[in-house]
């Protein structure tokens, strides 16, 4: 069995953070980093979806992974993804976080073309072979039009670099499909965070979600149920997750929500996303920061 207890617990999907003349703010984002770590995080997912990462040029992209190692240091897990449109620039920055030290890399199929399996399969190994580092296989086909079957995932566990799969369909049903493809040694990431508890019940192991960094706190201690077999508390605090969510999504940009939150909770200025992705209003953010210190304040 391989040590992969570094990959288990709640890991917060980052954002990217820029300065007010739209460059990355390589300051916030270490200090953002050091909040995490500080409130139980198990690690950070950098340059995915919740982190703008096809937003990004490559040189910032190596920016961020940087910064939050740096941040980190060596005793909090770093998962840098790596995802290009091209398999060529993908391994670039695969080779540049193995360079750096992350503990792994993660990449989605390549974006905008529907592929078969057979492009899928070629991206990823091709990725995977230029390392040493793990990888983490990133499933999210409502954005990438490409859904990993249990069969497919299967086959690519069979590497010893694969340790796991982020999985944000929405069916929990895949995380007990994904589970009978790969065995008990490997880590599947719940990727819907409204459904938390559904997928841990269902196989997975650990949690990577864009929300999460609104609300640590909630996550981590919704993970600590579910590991104590608290369920009927789990479920109850994440119906209490899933007004907030449901709170970000009200407004007219997500990511632009969810900085105003973290900028009003943590006291670091988050500012806005990258356009096209919409600014939010202080005001339209405040009631669900609100909401959530005092969801966190009724902690047991």
């Amino acid at each position: 069995m391989r040590d992969l207890k570094k990959f288990r617990g709640v890991f917060c999907a980052l954002n990217a953070i820029y300065d007010e003349n739209d460059n990355i703010d390589t300051e916030k984002m270490k200090a953002l980093v050091k909040v995490y770590k500080s409130l139980g995080v198990k690690g950070v997912y950098a340059c995915g979806s919740t982190g703008e990462g096809f937003l990004l040029s490559t040189e910032e992209r190596k920016q961020v992974a940087e910064a939050v190692k740096e941040a980190a240091g060596d005793d909090f897990t770093v998962i840098v993804h790596v995802g290009c449109a091209s398999t060529k620039e993908s391994i670039e920055l695969a080779k540049h976080a193995e360079k750096i030290g992350v503990d792994a890399v993660s990449a989605v199929p390549c974006v905008y073309y529907h592929l078969p399996e057979e492009s899928v399969r070629l991206h990823w190994n091709s990725i995977i072979d230029s390392t040493s580092l793990p990888f983490i296989i990133y499933n999210i086909p409502q954005l990438t039009g490409f859904n990993l079957s249990p069969e497919m995932l299967g086959e690519m566990a069979k590497n010893e670099k694969v340790i796991g799969v982020k999985n944000s369909a929405e069916p929990v049903y895949l995380m007990e499909r994904y589970r009978q493809a790969a065995g008990d040694d490997f880590i599947i990431f719940n990727g819907s965070d409204e459904q938390f508890v559904g997928g841990r019940l269902m196989g997975a192991d650990a949690g990577i979600g864009g929300t999460y960094g609104c609300m640590p706190e909630l996550f981590v201690r919704l993970d600590e149920l579910v590991n104590n077999n608290e369920i009927e508390k789990a479920r109850a605090l994440q119906f209490k997750i899933n007004e907030c969510i449901f709170d970000l999504l009200s407004c007219k940009s997500l990511y632009g929500a969810a900085k105003q939150v973290m900028s009003q909770r943590f006291g670091i200025d988050c500012g806005n996303p990258r356009s096209p992705f919409l600014p939010v209003s202080y005001e339209d953010a405040k009631p669900i920061a609100d909401k959530i210190n005092k969801y966190v304040s009724e902690l047991d």
